[in-house]
């Protein structure tokens, strides 16, 4: 006689749907029957952080829709996200499986594309080093003043393309309304920060020039600049705390980023391939990322130690907040490899244009694989958006 699956006792259904790891693997697993789908949660907060999802350039097929694609599955999913379709929008940045979207508004706009769900952060003119807003200053709306203490204007576009270069969160909002956020700002290299709640943001003091990447690790945010140095944020108090992690060595490259992978903390140094084509009597700058270099952060010293080998691990860099994931723990993955995204192309990076530089770079040859959906040799010189790691966080 046949077993009746159905039958299972709900806290047995339970204890196997808390250890399912992969999202999809949860929604059917609920789908299998009534009983089943009854005995669990619709929304897992249990899960581990899912594989991202590339967020492509909009579709003139699909405007009120945004295409996302699942590399593990090799399909394209379209989401309904209008707040992202517009062409006046810009993104600054997903973490923890959010979405932050500029506009030619003051506006800083949380978004998660699976839930909808919609935060805001203090406005643009909230930031220190913003003296006055007025929507009557018609092409000088703005009001900044310099670090060395000179004023200057900007319209609303120029704020919304150039004022801030990332925005990194230090939870998932869903989870933690005590989250933290902090922004990097793009002309002069400062870090700023704000508690959910705050009405303003705070500058960092000392943190100056730390403005390469942010990373949340262990209660705190690192900062690195262009060599590698790495500056320690605590916002945990009413003033915020900075100390610097002296290194015995610098790196040389075009980026960097910091990963936190599991107890360590990475850092991903990026090397552009650089030079001018001239086409029409036009210049355009290409770029073409070449390779990747990998260390990470020995405490006892304390300096940077080469990695050779990242085995199972798989990281995710770009203009996302940098991610560590096991390539086991999904289908379709290669450990020990790179995917990376373009973060360079925007205008705030020196007016550099061309192909979208998106692939895999494999750690252990140096080559690197496109994706399916952006082969390399496509040129793309309509600025449209770039591509975006996004997290996809059903909660």
């Amino acid at each position: 006689m046949g077993v009746d699956w159905t039958k299972l006792p709900p806290e047995l259904v339970e204890s196997i749907a808390s250890n399912l790891k992969v999202y999809t693997d949860y929604i059917r697993f609920r789908a299998v029957c009534c009983s089943w789908r009854t005995s669990i949660p619709k929304i897992p907060f249990h899960l581990p952080p899912q594989l991202p999802w590339l967020m492509l350039p909009p579709s003139q097929s699909h405007q009120s829709h945004r295409a996302f694609y699942d590399f593990s599955t090799n399909k394209v999913r379209f989401l309904p996200l209008p707040e992202s379709t517009n062409p006046n929008k810009r993104h600054c940045g997903s973490s923890h499986g959010w979405l932050i979207i500029l506009d030619e508004s003051p506006s800083i706009l949380l978004l998660n594309p699976l839930t909808r769900a919609k935060l805001h952060l203090p406005p643009l003119f909230a930031f220190p080093n913003v003296d006055s807003f007025n929507y009557s200053d018609v092409g000088k709306e703005y009001s900044l003043r310099s670090p060395s203490g000179g004023r200057y204007s900007c319209n609303l576009r120029q704020m919304r393309d150039s004022f801030i270069k990332k925005i990194v969160l230090s939870s998932n909002p869903s989870k933690d309304l005590h989250f933290v956020a902090i922004a990097i700002l793009n002309q002069t290299g400062e870090l700023a920060y704000c508690k959910y709640g705050d009405d303003s943001w705070c500058f960092i003091e000392g943190a100056q020039s730390y403005s390469e990447d942010v990373i949340y690790c262990k209660g705190i945010f690192y900062a690195v600049d262009k060599q590698g140095g790495v500056v320690i944020c605590d916002v945990r108090h009413d003033s915020p705390r900075v100390s610097f992690i002296e290194t015995m060595n610098q790196f040389i490259g075009d980026m960097q980023y910091l990963v936190n992978s599991g107890d360590e903390l990475l850092l991903v140094t990026r090397h552009l391939d650089l030079e001018f084509n001239f086409e029409h009597d036009q210049s355009y700058l290409i770029y073409r990322t070449k390779r990747f270099e990998v260390s990470r952060l020995v405490w006892s010293g304390p300096h940077w130690e080469r990695v050779k080998n990242l085995y199972d691990k798989m990281l995710f860099i770009g203009e996302n907040s940098s991610l560590s994931l096991s390539a086991s723990d999904f289908t379709g993955c290669m450990g020990n490899c790179i995917y990376f995204t373009d973060d360079y192309s925007e205008t705030n990076y020196d007016g550099a244009f061309g192909e979208h530089d998106i692939g895999i770079y494999k750690l252990w040859d140096g080559s690197i694989e496109p994706l399916p959906c952006y082969p390399r040799n496509s040129f793309f010189r309509l600025r449209w958006p770039t591509p975006l790691w996004i997290t996809p966080s059903p909660c």
